[in-house]
């Protein structure tokens, strides 16, 4: 689940969850050696690690990443079982799956080492968001506009964040996002903008554009009452000093590294459930792209 699914997504995303998960200390040693062996659970069920975070997660179960969890349980002729933490979705890893509380993260990248993944069941990317009432069709991040709008909203640590310090317009930015979260700066917490925020922002006129990650604002886009164009940021986005930033993720299941049963279990239900899968994508209006691998 994004941000669990954070970036993981962007090298930012991944030195951000190092700094939060350093605050656990020695706590966080011992709760990795609990996590060796897999937890017993109800064979008739598939515990799932869940943190509330709409339009993905939600405790109503309308949630993306709830509909896709409980299509692979019933093709595993199980029931879905949620088993909600109470903190943002970045600690469901370490307090939910490690502390065998839970067996399945859903929605992290495919290649997150934390834990064994499935093969992926979607790919997705981070998407540029403008009005389609208006001729600013921003394509990419050289697009020389994108230095002389008005205001641009982007997710902390998240490539659309690295790529605006790129550019050169973060600090003129700074404040304008820092008051979409009232001022709650992100050093040592948690710290996110809501997508539906995001893309208000950019219904209303407050921003020009929004750079966000596809899953995390499609619904919203879907039900605008304002016309909005969304497209694909390029895989290939270099920054100045030339390093790729990556900007499209396979999308996997997570388990515990030692629980391999789980995982092969969980892979022939996501083939199974690949139809009904890529209705609930289709249905979100979630920008899709062939898997990696």
């Amino acid at each position: 689940m994004p941000l669990a699914n954070g970036r993981r997504r962007a090298t930012a995303h991944a030195v951000a969850l190092a700094a939060l998960l350093a605050l656990a200390g020695p706590a966080l040693a011992q709760d990795q050696k609990a996590a060796q062996t897999p937890a017993k659970s109800d064979p008739g069920s598939l515990r799932i690690c869940a943190a509330e975070q709409p339009p993905l997660s939600m405790k109503d179960g309308s949630g993306l990443e709830n509909k896709i969890a409980t299509a692979v349980a019933e093709a595993m002729d199980r029931k879905a079982q949620f088993v909600w933490i109470g903190k943002p979705a970045i600690y469901l890893v370490r307090d939910g799956l490690e502390k065998n509380a839970c067996d399945v993260v859903v929605g992290l990248d495919a290649d997150d080492e934390r834990v064994l993944t499935t093969k992926p069941y979607y790919r997705s990317g981070y998407v540029f968001i403008t009005r389609a009432d208006r001729d600013l069709d921003i394509k990419s991040w050289s697009d020389p506009r994108l230095k002389e709008i008005d205001h641009m909203v982007v997710g902390f640590g998240t490539p659309g964040e690295a790529m605006l310090k790129d550019i050169g317009r973060y600090e003129e930015d700074m404040a304008y996002l820092y008051s979409l979260v009232n001022f709650r700066a992100p050093r040592n917490q948690y710290t996110q903008i809501d997508p539906g925020r995001m893309v208000s922002e950019v219904a209303s006129g407050k921003a020009d554009v929004a750079v966000a990650f596809g899953p995390d604002i499609a619904r919203y886009v879907r039900d605008s009452s304002t016309k909005l164009r969304v497209t694909p940021v390029p895989d290939d986005t270099l920054r100045s000093d030339g390093r790729k930033m990556p900007q499209s993720f396979d999308q996997a299941m997570g388990v515990r590294r030692a629980d391999t049963a789980l995982k092969d279990a969980l892979d022939a239900a996501i083939a199974k459930a690949k139809p009904r899968i890529e209705a609930i994508l289709k249905e979100e209006g979630v920008p899709v792209l062939p898997v990696s691998n």
